[in-house]
């Protein structure tokens, strides 16, 4: 019920018109991958997904942000988000801390997708002005490079960081865009900044459409 009622809040917030291109919502595993711009971001891009797929789609999030309170609630009992760990800076960490953490990190979205559920991700890793799309971290190759059976379907979210914008409680009532693209097409042999730099074209094109 509380899920059914968010995901309608939210569009309704948002106003979110939603087109698929050479792609269609299945019932199959997927990671559906974003631009980040917003703390809306995985709520309205889970919402906008049909109803039947939505208990399977687990949205990945940053544990600091969604670990307590109403926050966790909602990240835990209404979206059955995968919470996992920021990465550390590379001026906060030394390079031992920083792959303990990313393979944990992974070690948590591959529990997390199982054999049945789908995952919702942000490849930037914190969120963007929305101007431009960020680097990609390279934690989506090695999901990938897991679990290549998998389908890895890039997605626009346009204007949702004029939604909520950084650092505002409040939303404001703005249109916004939800576009899923084709699912990547990787080679067997495909390097980390080949697949990178495929992935990140891919959302880039979602953009100008």
């Amino acid at each position: 019920m509380w899920a059914n009622a968010i995901a309608a809040g939210a569009r309704g917030l948002t106003g979110a018109s939603v087109r698929w291109f050479n792609c269609q919502p299945e019932p199959r595993q997927r990671v559906y991958f974003a631009n980040h711009t917003s703390h809306l971001d995985f709520v309205v891009l889970w919402s906008v997904l049909p109803k039947d797929l939505r208990p399977l789609v687990r949205p990945v999030a940053a544990k600091d942000y969604w670990k307590s309170g109403i926050r966790k609630r909602l990240a835990v009992k209404v979206f059955n988000a995968v919470l996992v760990e920021r990465q550390p800076q590379a001026q906060d960490a030394d390079q031992t801390h920083r792959m303990d953490s990313a393979r944990q990190s992974l070690e948590t979205l591959l529990e997390g997708l199982g054999q049945t559920n789908s995952l919702i991700v942000f490849p930037e890793g914190t969120r963007g002005t929305g101007e431009t799309v960020g680097v990609f971290k390279s934690g989506i190759y090695h999901l990938w490079r897991q679990r290549p059976d998998v389908q890895f379907v890039p997605v626009y979210l346009a204007n949702l960081n004029r939604v909520l914008p950084k650092g505002e409680v409040l939303p404001v009532p703005v249109i916004s865009r939800v576009i899923f693209g084709a699912p990547l097409q990787p080679a067997p042999d495909e390097t980390k900044e080949s697949f990178l730099t495929k992935a990140h074209k891919a959302i880039e094109e979602l953009s100008a459409l």
